[in-house]
């Protein structure tokens, strides 16, 4: 074996391995939350284009090349947290939550949810678009603002009338917390995404929403009739009563009641028919 392995070898011990096993997973952990995200694209060209330069300043010995590249660490450390301030924003968020607000709030969420998939496949019959956000543990303040305070109880009924064509709050998003409607015809950032053409400012600013925070948005698209639903920032399009029902449960933390699924695929398949 050469001298070289041996004495690297000789030098790992317990507190080595732990300290590999942390960062290893630290950077496990880091790449799945950028996962399926622009963040993902922009990491890989920035590796392409750092390993790219190491080899030229290397095979053609390209000394300034490669004097830039040994004393760019510091630069390129700010440009990472310049770049990837959202993703790390995140990534934050999830380690200051507790959890607590779900379990607290178990079943004002649950008939929360069972309202919101109701409201949500009837406006999408109707062709009628529509924007709600179901707040978790970051807080939404800062999107209520932007609208008019309601502080009502949620109902199907109440989604209804607030999407209406006709009603002056009809553009905006609702804000929910538990089962009260804290929020109307709120404003979104938009996210920066590569979207589809065929989606609208709506899927931008639920994505938007769902990049920033650990909100869960429902989209019903006006155009195609469809339901959509962005999450930890990724969309899943098209999805129906079934499905949304399913998703909005696990994402809460709430077990399935298999009577309230049946009983939704049931309306489901009456309405198909």
């Amino acid at each position: 074996m050469p001298d070289g392995v041996s004495d690297v070898l000789a030098r790992i011990d317990i507190a080595a391995i732990i300290d590999i096993v942390i960062v290893s997973l630290a950077i496990y952990w880091l790449l799945l939350l950028i996962q399926g995200t622009a963040a993902m694209t922009v990491l890989r060209g920035a590796v392409a284009l750092l390993i790219g330069a190491f080899l030229l300043s290397q095979v053609f010995e390209l000394r300034m090349l490669n004097w830039i590249l040994r004393n760019s660490l510091t630069g390129l450390v700010l440009a990472g947290l310049v770049i990837f301030q959202p993703e790390i924003r995140r990534a934050l968020e999830h380690l200051g939550r507790t959890g607590l607000h779900s379990v607290l709030g178990q079943r004002e969420n649950r008939d929360a949810i069972d309202i919101v998939v109701r409201a949500a496949s009837g406006l999408a019959r109707s062709r009628v678009g529509a924007l709600i956000i179901l707040e978790r543990e970051t807080g939404l303040q800062d999107v209520i603002d932007t609208g008019i305070p309601t502080n009502a109880i949620l109902s199907s009924e109440l989604l209804a009338s607030i999407f209406h064509p006709n009603s002056p709050l009809h553009d905006g998003a609702v804000v929910v917390r538990e089962a009260r409607v804290i929020a109307a015809g709120c404003t979104l950032p938009l996210s920066e995404a590569d979207l589809p053409a065929d989606y609208g400012m709506r899927h931008r600013a639920a994505l938007g929403i769902a990049e920033r925070t650990d909100g869960v948005v429902v989209v019903v698209s006006e155009e195609r009739g469809t339901t959509s639903l962005a999450s930890n920032g990724r969309m899943a399009p098209n999805i129906d009563e079934v499905r949304l029902n399913r998703q909005l449960h696990r994402l809460f933390g709430l077990d399935l009641d298999e009577s309230s699924d049946t009983t939704v695929g049931a309306i489901s398949e009456r309405r198909i028919s």
